[in-house]
């Protein structure tokens, strides 16, 4: 997909500029790919990587709407030198809009701060969603520095969860009228509507009489699946862990379950395109991760009518419903996640229970048409003119 590009016969009278610290297909890429698609036909996108392989979000930007994919950008990533501040500010000219997304793209934002007026550029608008496993046990102190100076001009800082605007505020030291968070929403109705076939994911097939404790997550050190599995691996033996995602821990999970000795019943279908697809099977979800924000998929398994096991990293413990509160540990407590993955899944009138409350709240908060209408008033308050035509 690199250096590819689509376009429609008349050009989009709004062109954005996307540059990421990846674009893998995970929770911020996918985000961004529901804005893109809501917009529809009526802007332009050109979308720059930090990894610039990882790419594969943009297969999920519908048909006909104009995005390209550079392959000549400035690299995101290196020292920050002036000179190379500004040839990236150089290569932002010519957009309406420039959005940028987490530390991966900070290089970018401190090109647009010191170089702006002399190149003319578009305002810009960063978004936040988390942290790496660098960071999950604590930030970087020259870190916190450099975004403070970086950000500086931004037009808004977007975030997802009440525990990043709080760092946002405190340790970044924005102003409140800058720092915006906007829940991640998806389009509710159909996850509730979905009724996948038992061998609606690849490599895998639902038997019956199984039970499947799944999750969605990109396969990486941050996200501890390692954990999932060792808190997985003293359910019966018709229970199964299928973890769908992609990433570099492969191995390591695999190698964890072998340990273990339940590599039989460790599923590893890779990436899911359509993630209701994945969580109509699923019996129960769990996430491991060391550090979350707003994690997209806590809302996929809620509408889903899935009961959570997940440790209160992030928004998590505010995210599920009321009665899911009690299955939702301290961070690094495995013990914890294990007790509250063993309670759901040995009792199923309490997993429809709290799965239903889920979906219920689901509904209410995080519908998809309230979090666009919420990102197209910031994107409009930096252009000063809609979004939308």
């Amino acid at each position: 997909m690199k250096a590819a590009a689509r376009s429609t016969a008349s050009g989009p009278a709004l062109r954005l500029l996307h540059l990421h610290s990846s674009f893998h297909a995970g929770g911020k890429e996918l985000r961004c790919v529901q804005l893109i698609n809501a917009f529809g036909q009526g802007a332009s996108h050109t979308i720059v990587s930090a990894e610039p392989d990882a790419l594969d979000a943009g297969a999920l930007i519908a048909k006909g709407i104009a995005v390209r994919f550079p392959g000549d950008f400035p690299a995101l990533a290196g020292r920050p030198t002036p000179a190379r501040l500004q040839r990236l500010a150089k290569a932002m000219q010519g957009h309406d809009l420039i959005l940028t997304y987490n530390w991966g793209a900070m290089d970018a934002v401190m090109a647009h701060t010191l170089f702006a007026d002399v190149f003319k550029l578009a305002p810009l608008v960063h978004h936040e969603d988390g942290f790496n496993a660098d960071e999950a046990n604590g930030l970087k102190r020259s870190r916190n520095w450099y975004r403070r100076i970086a950000l500086g001009r931004v037009s808004a800082l977007v975030v997802p969860s009440r525990s990043l605007e709080q760092v946002a505020r405190e340790a970044w030291q924005q102003t409140a009228g800058k720092v915006k968070r906007i829940a991640n929403g998806i389009p509710v109705a159909r996850y509730a509507a979905s009724k996948p076939r038992r061998d609606a994911l690849p490599r895998v097939i639902k038997q019956p009489g199984e039970k499947w404790l799944g999750t969605l997550a990109g396969l990486r050190a941050v996200k501890n699946l390692p954990r999932l599995v060792r808190a997985f691996s003293g359910l019966p033996d018709e229970w199964h862990l299928v973890i769908a995602g992609e990433g570099p821990e492969r191995e390591a999970i695999r190698a964890e379950a072998v340990r273990l000795e339940v590599g039989h019943r460790v599923h590893l279908p890779g990436f899911v395109a359509d993630p209701a697809r994945a969580l109509g099977l699923f019996d129960l979800f769990a996430l491991s991760s060391d550090s979350e924000q707003f994690p997209l998929s806590v809302v996929e398994a809620m509408a889903s009518g899935l009961a959570v096991a997940a440790p209160a990293v992030g928004d998590v413990a505010e995210i599920v419903a009321e009665p899911n509160r009690a299955f939702i540990p301290r961070p690094g407590d495995d013990g914890g996640l294990a007790a509250a993955i063993y309670t759901l899944a040995l009792d199923p009138a309490l997993r429809r229970r709290v799965g239903e409350a889920n979906r219920v709240r689901a509904l209410e908060r995080f519908d998809e048409g309230k979090m666009v209408a919420a990102y197209a008033r910031v994107y409009a308050a930096a252009l000063r003119r809609p979004v939308f035509p």
